[in-house]
């Protein structure tokens, strides 16, 4: 007589067994949360994406560039979204205009990069910020 896959010690390797409060639970989150989580994909409130290691897919080299800029800050920080390697990019206040992290190959990567968008019209200057370690990084915003 074959065994349920529910029954399977494989299956359970904590060795708890759900009381009914928990099957009841259980259940209702099986059915409720395939949808809500559809709900918030659907209203733009989150997205479900696979984070990475950059430095176990070879990019040994991560950044945040600092921009200043005289001119339309909508217009540069487009343009700046649109390259392939930054990843990050926003308007702020303050000493610099525009923040754009980026994650790259190597220090010639990087460089290659900077020219780029140095090269976007209207920015003045840039201050790169090289990462060394990376001690925190969460996605918990909106949960507290």
């Amino acid at each position: 007589m074959a065994r349920s896959p529910r029954t399977l010690p494989s299956q359970n390797p904590g060795g708890v067994v759900p009381d009914d409060v928990s099957k009841q639970i259980i259940e209702q989150l099986q059915q409720d949360v395939r949808q809500r989580v559809q709900r918030l994909q659907d209203g733009g409130v989150m997205q479900i994406v696979a984070v990475t290691d950059p430095l176990t897919l070879g990019f040994r080299r991560q950044a945040m560039i600092a921009i200043k800029t005289d001119g339309d800050l909508e217009k540069v920080a487009g343009q700046l979204a649109d390259m392939e390697e930054i990843d990050y990019v926003v308007i702020t206040a303050g000493s610099f205009d525009v923040l754009a992290e980026v994650v790259c190959e190597d220090d010639d990567h990087l460089l290659e990069i900077l020219g780029r968008v140095r090269a976007v019209p209207c920015v003045t200057s840039t201050e790169t910020f090289v990462y060394l370690k990376l001690r925190k990084q969460t996605y918990s915003w909106g949960t507290r």
